[in-house]
């Protein structure tokens, strides 16, 4: 018998056709799956998830790993999964580690990855350890009556659990295993010439002009036509006092030079390129928020440049997971970054660190290069929905930056944003929103134009 008596139960009182088929005796489903001698494409799992108002369990095909944060913009319930024990203290009639993905024979809500909501054929563990069952995929789909539908998962091989790690045991491996590049040696210098509060533009200057092509970008960024300068501009040090300020100016060319510790391609959704694009929008639109928002503009534009760099510190460490990064990228726009890197990484003990995301990875690095506290905290929370705490103003501005920055195609995920909550926590007026959009338009030829230039 491949069905647990209480599944069985459920589809003879609904009159839900399906066929068994033996199999020997497995240790877990993989192994049912194998010795069943069908496409696993067909298979469909169940994870069951909590929080305090329930459980409710997911459907969703067998290579596939659940993307919680999509559960979250679907449900808005932030779930985990279960234990193992939980889990079968709910399906106590299966046999461990084979939980039928028919939810409401066990009075469970149920959700359903799309893929699933349009298979034609189902093959699926019936509870027990000794077979499994196939149904037709319209006969699936009416066993889970009421169920609610999305795009719920990341497409791939799952690689299942992972253990949690604090940021602290997440830096202390990092400086441990891995050689961290150190901040070059120009921006250290630039970094340590803004520390000081009567440092002049000349001194400034003079610091970038060591570094011809750093000179070249700053002198193009001043003569574009961001700020409409009328006259002519002949040097660093008529760039910073006449255009651009003294903190943007130390800025940008810090940026610039701090990039050139990282050596990731320029190609590819991820790569320097797209990057460089979205570092500069996102720098531009918290400058203009600032604004509103009584905030630091020199700062403000710091967090949106540098809110990043995690994830060329990855690109930069780990190569080849980098471009499989890229191709799970390309492949699940819905996805969020997070849930990206959750897949993406922890096939190996040591790399299990890098699974709490490009964003916490950032705020190390920064930290660990003395940068602004408001700068390692953007970083570090700019992928945590609803943050509260230290430079609150500062990490929801470049969440904001980032949500205005999505339709346009700028950025390194395309899950949707709560940007009313967004505005109404930084006390903003929703029709800030169009005047932002304006302002974009209007610098956006130039921000291409630098970001291609920075790139190359």
């Amino acid at each position: 018998m491949a069905l647990a008596a209480r599944l069985q139960r459920f589809l003879a009182r609904k009159g839900i056709p399906y066929s068994e088929l033996p199999t020997p005796q497995a240790d877990d489903l993989e192994s049912a799956v194998i010795a069943s001698g069908q496409s696993r494409s067909d298979f469909v799992q169940a994870t069951v998830l909590i929080d305090v108002g329930g459980a409710l369990l997911v459907a969703h095909g067998l290579d596939s790993a659940l993307d919680l944060d999509a559960v979250f913009h679907l449900t808005g319930r932030r779930l985990q999964p279960l234990t193992a024990r939980q889990t079968m203290r709910l399906f106590g009639d299966c046999d461990p580690g084979f939980v039928p993905p028919i939810g409401t024979a066990y009075d469970l809500p149920v959700l359903i990855d799309d893929d699933v909501a349009h298979a034609e054929t189902v093959l699926l563990t019936g509870g027990a350890n000794q077979g499994v069952v196939k149904m037709d995929g319209r006969d699936f789909r009416r066993a889970l009556a009421g169920a609610r539908t999305g795009h719920l998962v990341i497409r791939g091989q799952g690689n299942g659990d992972r253990a949690a790690l604090s940021l602290d045991e997440v830096a202390d491996k990092l400086q441990r295993l891995y050689r961290l590049p150190p901040m070059p040696a120009l921006a250290l210098r630039i970094l340590r010439l803004t520390a000081h509060s009567e440092a002049t533009a000349k001194e400034l200057a003079e610091l970038i002009e060591l570094d011809p092509s750093l000179t070249a970008q700053i002198m193009r960024y001043a003569r574009s036509a961001l700020f409409n300068y009328p006259g002519q501009i002949h040097s660093v040090q008529e760039a910073v006092t006449r255009v651009l300020g003294f903190d943007r100016v130390a800025h940008i060319a810090m940026g610039i030079a701090s990039v050139r510790a990282f050596d990731v391609p320029r190609k590819g959704p991820l790569g320097m390129d797209n990057f460089w694009r979205h570092s500069l929008y996102s720098a531009f639109v918290c400058q203009s928020l600032a604004v509103h928002c009584r905030a630091d503009k020199a700062l403000a534009y710091l967090c949106g440049l540098l809110h990043n760099f995690g994830l060329l510190l990855i690109g930069h460490l780990f190569p080849g997971e980098f471009e499989e990064l890229n191709v799970l990228h390309a492949d699940n726009p819905e996805a969020s970054m997070h849930s990206l890197e959750q897949q993406v990484f922890g096939h190996a003990r040591e790399e299990q660190i890098l699974a709490v995301g490009h964003g916490a990875i950032g705020g190390i690095l920064h930290k660990l290069w003395q940068l602004p506290d408001a700068v390692i905290k953007t970083a570090a929370m700019h992928q945590h929905p609803g943050y509260h705490g230290d430079h609150e103003t500062y990490v929801l501005m470049v969440q904001l930056s980032n949500a205005l920055l999505k339709p346009r195609g700028i950025g390194d995920e395309f899950n949707p944003d709560d940007v009313p909550a967004l505005l109404e926590s930084l006390g903003l007026a929703p029709d800030t929103v169009a005047d932002l959009e304006t302002e974009i338009d209007r610098v956006a030829p130039d921000l291409d134009a630098l970001a291609n230039s920075l790139s190359s």
